[in-house]
């Protein structure tokens, strides 16, 4: 399973956070903090969440720090896990606290779940 750091905001909330996001084989499941997200289209983010329907907009990591849309603002909760690759990006040696909240997210992916609800779509009439 491929491992990469990216940025992942709620299209509807506005959160947003920067850690580490496992992907299937074929790359259209991707797992992060415990949720499981599809690829979507013709929507304003380019992921659902597979639970509950929400939208998100998962991304690499901008080299200059500005991962945020424009019109969005508030912190990024950063997973203290991916906070050195995340200023190695960024070639910094500090980030701005105002920035960001540093958290501990759940990096396993879970991949029960998503087996879960995939099946269950399936065997509804």
């Amino acid at each position: 399973m491929r491992t990469e750091i990216r940025y992942i905001e709620n299209k509807g909330t506005g959160e947003a956070w920067i850690g580490y996001c496992q992907f299937s084989k074929s790359g259209r499941s991707v797992y992060f903090n415990n949720k499981v997200f599809k690829r979507a289209q013709g929507i304003s983010g380019n992921h659902i969440d597979i639970e509950t329907g929400e939208v998100y907009w998962i991304s690499g990591i901008k080299k200059n720090g500005a991962d945020r849309h424009w019109t969005d603002s508030g912190h990024i909760f950063l997973d203290i896990s991916a906070k050195d690759d995340y200023l190695r990006i960024i070639s910094s040696s500090a980030f701005p606290k105002n920035k960001f909240i540093l958290v501990e997210l759940v990096n396993t992916p879970n991949k029960k779940l998503s087996k879960q609800i995939e099946n269950a779509k399936t065997e509804d009439p």
